[in-house]
């Protein structure tokens, strides 16, 4: 997060990554993930939006929504450069 451009925050991102890994870009916005904590490694959801609430909202909606059973927030971010 807070990166000067989309492009710098995806190649930062994408250089972290090591196997199979998904980029979500965000600009004056908030994103959070939610995973299933009976299985960590299955069900997740993810979401971007303006606020802090609707994007954790919407992240566990789509957690529970791809079959998760304990679904949590596991991280989340805020850009306030944007």
């Amino acid at each position: 997060y807070d990166y000067s451009s989309q492009a710098a925050a995806m190649q930062a991102a994408t250089t972290k990554c090591d196997g199979a890994c998904t980029a979500v870009a965000m600009k004056r916005a908030c994103a959070a993930l939610a995973v299933d904590m009976k299985n960590p490694c299955g069900s997740f959801g993810y979401a971007v939006a303006p606020r802090i609430s609707s994007a954790l909202n919407s992240s566990m909606k789509n957690c529970y929504e791809f079959g998760g059973k304990d679904c949590v927030i596991r991280t989340w971010a805020c850009d306030a450069k944007g």
